[in-house]
């Protein structure tokens, strides 16, 4: 339970934490010697980022802190729909659901130095995106497809990787990142990342600030899509020697969100969160490196009808109500780096997880039903243990292996399930309330791997590779016990694990003034997780296994015309049926393609985005996946924007953007069907911002 004193304390800290950073921030960015700081003849200029290129096979890596278009990421989800191959379920201006070659949820790992960060809303409101600051980060990564096993269980579709880059200083010395972003309908940001450091040891600082009043489509129409979030990590370091780095970060955040979609908006996403690292390198000849790591994170969100909007008379929903939800995830990892000179290199250990749930309803701050004053009931708690192993062997001067093995023990105990006192399983949220409760359990053996070849072509300068996987993935919380789903003791046994296995192909090019690279897969998915939503607001979806085939792939080009003139296009496309049922399978992505087009010159640099996406007509009504379901076909739109950038002083820099620029009415095909609420024109989904202006203004080391 949290404690009025301390809630209004957490609210203080809210409202005095913008303010501080913004202050902070603005006296970093106007120190005079950055003021009067030339840029250097060799200085390349500053270039907006509006599509991160595949680095290597099956690999992007991005750079969190880079003035990006469209406006800079306000959280994880926004960051990552800008990489080609991803999407976002929309849900208002916040808080949307990543999705990658149309997957979603648990098939795609999200690790944030390293641990898994889990929400708990049973709607999906806080997805694991929603508690991440990009700009509080280093790196980016993202691995398409069950091409690792090295970073936890079940990542069928990929792995995203938000990491912070700590090494041992070599003299005392410190590091300033910081940025501050205006713009339309009261978007502003502070950004502050601040880090010293002697050979001994090291103290490093990020915090941020993001807000955003509801904003207007291309049609005038106001949107219920406000938000405020802060976060602040600390990372203390001890580095005695050049090989020996024991680290511990400690974090918290918290914030609110509007939703469009929904009849209640987040209005607390606070997170904890604490890590311990242990890194040892050249231990032997052979065994480079050891890694061990210790980490839990707290979320603890509520979601209620009275801190955002006021309650509707007319409405489901007329009388104020607070649902709370927590989930703490424990877990750590130890792991190996063995190498056999540059030709053989192996990654080898143990890792594991276990989370548990808890959730109360009641009424708002302040009432008789108070919902702070009642118990938090347990109602799941799920939990996981593996072992991998990851060797990468170069054969040939141009040819390497790269393959990778794990098993895992998966197991998920409910404490809440349904058992009716008739047969079957009761058809309506009510039926399901007055049901008897019980606790059940259940567990799985997974084995996942893969293999995959590459080689460097001599003709050219490029490399092709060829790469199987499979994974075996364990219904998560939201298919056993979320609120779309049955969750009777028989569907909570009878949900079968989904296992995926999945060919990538693919090549890179890369030359003095072209980097170009193309992937596709195909894959068949048994026992596909599938969510069948209620046809009524009170009745009860239920999650079945189907048998289907995904297919899609990726494709970039970026290209010097000549010193000043670049431009990049990228393409992406993802395709599945459903097998069983014989009708295509739910939220899928259309086609979409990207077109940019850079002109730079020495300081300054401006550039255009084309957003192309096409119609969806392939889509299964009433069907989808934990976060959101098919609404119909969809219509293909274009969308323009304009950046530019500026570098004031060798380590300031200024960039702007216009978003949609022509200023059209719009919507992504995944999207989750808006809330009639008050006050607000109803659309058949949730619509994009209209025209948006936007300026940052960045001080980087």
């Amino acid at each position: 339970m949290i404690h009025p004193t301390l809630s209004r304390r957490a609210s203080a800290r809210a409202r005095v934490l913008p303010r501080t950073l913004g202050t902070a921030t603005a006296l970093v960015l106007a120190g005079p010697s950055l003021a009067t700081d030339a840029p250097s003849a060799t200085e390349l200029a500053p270039v907006v980022v509006t599509a991160p290129m595949q680095d290597r096979p099956l690999t992007v890596v991005t750079d969190p802190k880079a003035p990006r278009q469209p406006v800079p990421a306000s959280d994880g989800a926004d960051l990552l729909r800008s990489i080609p191959g991803f999407s976002t379920i929309r849900k208002g201006g916040s808080n949307g659901d990543p999705v990658l070659r149309g997957m979603s949820g648990s098939r795609l790992g999200i690790l944030m130095d390293g641990g898994q960060m889990a929400g708990g809303c049973p709607s999906r409101m806080d997805p694991p995106t929603a508690y991440i600051a990009p700009e509080n980060y280093d790196r980016v990564t993202v691995i398409k497809g069950p091409e690792t096993v090295i970073d936890g269980p079940g990542n069928s579709a990929g792995v995203v990787r938000f990491d912070r880059d700590f090494s041992r200083y070599a003299a005392p010395g410190y590091t300033v990142d910081a940025s501050v972003l205006g713009g339309s309908r009261g978007r502003n940001d502070q950004n502050l990342d601040l880090r010293a450091g002697a050979p001994t040891g090291y103290l490093g600082v990020a915090a941020n600030h993001t807000h955003s009043q509801d904003y207007a489509d291309g049609a005038g129409h106001r949107v219920h899509s406000r938000y405020d979030r802060w976060n602040v990590d600390t990372t203390v370091g001890w580095t005695p020697t050049d090989d020996t780095r024991l680290e511990l970060a400690v974090g918290k955040g918290n914030g609110q969100s509007a939703y469009a979609f929904s009849s209640m908006d987040g209005s607390q996403f606070l997170r904890e969160s604490v890590g311990l690292t242990l890194v040892q390198q050249q231990l032997t000849r052979h065994w480079d490196k050891l890694e061990a790591q210790a980490y839990t994170h707290y979320a603890d969100h509520v979601m209620d009808n009275t801190t955002l909007r006021q309650p509707d008379p007319a409405s489901m929903m007329p009388m104020a109500m607070a649902s709370n939800v927590a989930r703490r995830t424990d877990g750590g990892r130890i792991a190996g780096t063995w190498r056999w000179d540059d030709a053989l290199g192996l990654v080898a250990g143990l890792d594991g997880s276990g989370s548990t749930h808890t959730a109360r309803l009641g009424g708002a701050p302040g009432s008789m039903n108070d919902y702070r004053l009642l118990p938090r009931l347990r109602d799941a708690r799920t939990g996981d243990v593996g072992a991998f192993g990851e060797l990468r062997w170069r054969f040939a001067p141009h040819q390497r292996v790269v393959s990778g093995a794990r098993i895992d023990r998966a197991q998920a105990r409910g404490y809440q399930l349904t058992l009716p006192s008739g047969t079957g399983s009761m058809g309506s949220g009510m039926g399901r309330s007055m049901a008897a409760k019980v606790a059940a359990d259940r567990s799985s053996t997974l084995p996942s791997g893969f293999v995959r070849y590459e080689r460097d072509l001599t003709t050219m300068p490029a490399t092709f590779y060829a790469g199987i996987g499979h994974v075996e993935r364990f219904p998560d919380y939201w298919e056993l016990f979320g609120r779309q789903v049955d969750t009777s003791v028989a569907s909570f046994r009878r949900l079968q694990p989904e296992r995926t296995t999945q060919l990538d192909i693919g090549l890179q090019y890369h030359d003095t003034r072209m980097k170009a690279w193309v992937s596709g897969y195909a894959g068949v998915v048994q026992d596909f997780i599938l969510v069948h939503y209620p046809a009524s607001a009170m009745g009860t979806g239920t999650a079945s296994n189907v048998q289907a085939r995904i297919a899609g792939g990726e494709a970039g080009v970026s290209y010097a015309f000549d010193a000043h003139w670049s431009g990049d296009a990228t393409l992406s496309t993802a395709w599945g049926e459903n097998r069983s049922e014989h009708r295509p399978l739910p939220q899928m992505p259309p086609l979409e393609a990207r077109f940019g087009l850079t002109y730079a010159r020495d300081a300054w640099s401006v550039g255009t985005l084309w957003r192309v996406v096409t119609a969806q007509h392939r889509v299964a009504v009433g069907e989808g996946n934990i976060v959101g379901q098919d609404l119909g076909p969809s219509g293909g739109f274009g969308v323009l924007s304009l950046n530019g950038s500026y570098r004031l002083g060798e380590h300031l820099t200024l960039s702007a953007g216009i978003d949609n620029l022509l200023d059209k009415t719009y919507a992504e095909h995944l999207n989750a069907a808006p809330a009639a609420l008050a006050g607000y024109v109803n659309t058949v989904r949730v619509n994009e911002p209209g025209r948006t202006a936007w300026m940052k203004i960045a001080i980087s080391p």
